[in-house]
């Protein structure tokens, strides 16, 4: 009888296709291409640190694999997500014997390196320091958030870039000639399939994988984009909740709504929806937009932005998201104004800086005998006893501070006749204090 737990497990898709040669590699032009970064180095002979940056199935692990063949290294590999400070020194204790046993330099590859705490990521330090190892750490992750700076200045970051439709359609054409050969692909299967993968190669290779074995146990042959949705469910677009993926789209959200763009503020509204951002979450950022980039120029959008969320947190998905799709529409197509948003900022600062000052006693509440005969209110003016409803000239700034000017209107929208407005009260407070 065969012992099944004695079998050798059969390498997935994406590891038979794995590069053998720098030049098998697909993407990363400009880092590999004639005259760019990597290439230099890997031509040179020089190898040095560095942090790769990219999103998930762009090439990490493979370039650095590569690197160890082409400088006849040793390549250890640790993932921070299962590895502490014991599994480094084990690396580190490797290296050592591969050195003095073999002679043989080794390359230290750290997958997720952002996952290693400061304690953990030091420990690298003196051995990239004294040339024991070649540091190579692998990111998704910004690394100037993530990686210490120690660390971080010892290491040449470079950034990899997901793989464009072009891109994942060679690598396509090579697993089908190379790996999956009997099996035919319509072009609309083929097309749907690059377009599951959202730049991430890995994924494009696995889901090509699946598909296939899904075909093959049907005894299909010619596959078409019907089977591919019948077979997959729909995954998220590549979407990292709390990642920089994620920063980056809600920022890209936030500045398309700024500029008056409806069209990008939808599309980025829609990228994060169907990446599984929170639609409250996204509602909280419209209300703050409303407040920041909009303000008084349109005071309805505020009350728009909140009712998106009202709506939503009553009908939930998906219909509750069509009218966070209207708030988005209309506040990118109000007139805009930060106005008080820098106002807010501008009086928050002045307090910061200013000591602690006395309400004057006009403007303080009498509710009490004593306080009345300390003469707290006394000479208040009612504005509405006042003609237009103004009392021109009158104080409202502790007495030893000058009346600032936070609050500066914009021409733009409602904020132009608040504008106009202001300018007239404060002629009617020039002309008071002259009397």
């Amino acid at each position: 009888m065969t012992d099944l737990f004695s079998q050798t497990p059969q390498k997935p898709l994406a590891e038979k296709l794995r590069p053998g040669t720098l030049d098998q590699v697909v993407g990363q032009s400009h880092l590999l291409g004639p005259g760019k970064p990597l290439r230099v180095a890997f031509e040179s002979g020089k190898l040095h640190s560095m942090i790769l940056w990219g999103p998930p199935g762009v090439g990490k692990t493979t370039l650095a694999r590569l690197m160890a063949e082409a400088f006849d290294a040793e390549f250890l590999a640790l993932s921070a997500v299962f590895s502490g400070v014991k599994e480094i020194r084990e690396a580190i204790q490797k290296a050592e014997l591969a050195l003095q046993q073999h002679g043989r330099h080794t390359i230290l590859f750290v997958d997720e390196v952002h996952r290693f705490n400061k304690a953990q990521q030091d420990a690298f330090l003196p051995y990239v320091e004294q040339g024991l190892v070649t540091f190579i750490g692998a990111t998704t992750e910004n690394p100037s958030f993530e990686v210490n700076s120690a660390l971080l200045s010892r290491a040449q970051v470079y950034v990899l870039l997901p793989l464009p439709d072009e891109e994942l359609g060679i690598l396509f054409d090579r697993a089908c000639r190379e790996a999956l050969p009997g099996m035919q692909f319509s072009p609309a299967a083929r097309e749907l399939l690059i377009g599951y993968a959202d730049g991430d190669a890995r994924r494009l290779l696995n889901l090509t994988e699946q598909i296939s074995n899904a075909a093959i146990s049907k005894n299909i042959h010619d596959i078409v984009d019907e089977f591919i949705q019948n077979t997959l469910s729909q995954g998220a677009r590549r979407f990292d909740k709390g990642g920089d993926q994620f920063y980056d789209q809600i920022s890209a959200l936030h500045k398309s709504v700024r500029g008056s763009s409806p069209d990008a503020a939808l599309y980025w509204l829609c990228r994060m929806l169907d990446g599984g951002a929170d639609p409250l979450y996204l509602g909280r950022r419209l209300v703050r937009m409303a407040s920041e980039d909009i303000g008084l120029a349109d005071p309805r959008a505020l009350r728009m932005a909140l009712d998106a969320c009202e709506v939503y947190e009553r009908l939930g998905s998906p219909e509750g998201e069509l009218a966070l799709a209207q708030a988005v529409l209309y506040l990118a197509a109000a007139p805009k104004s930060n106005a008080a948003y820098v106002a807010y900022n501008d009086a928050r600062a002045f307090i910061r800086k200013d000591k602690s000052r006395a309400v004057p006693v006009h403007l303080r509440n009498a509710p009490t005998r004593l306080m009345k005969e300390l003469g707290f209110g006394r000479e208040y003016r009612y504005a509405h006893d006042e003609p237009d409803a103004y009392a021109a000239g009158e104080k409202y700034f502790p007495d030893e501070v000058d009346a600032a000017s936070f609050y500066r209107p914009t021409p733009r929208g409602m904020e132009g006749k608040i504008g106009e407005r202001l300018a007239y009260l404060r002629e009617l407070d020039a002309k008071a204090r002259k009397k």
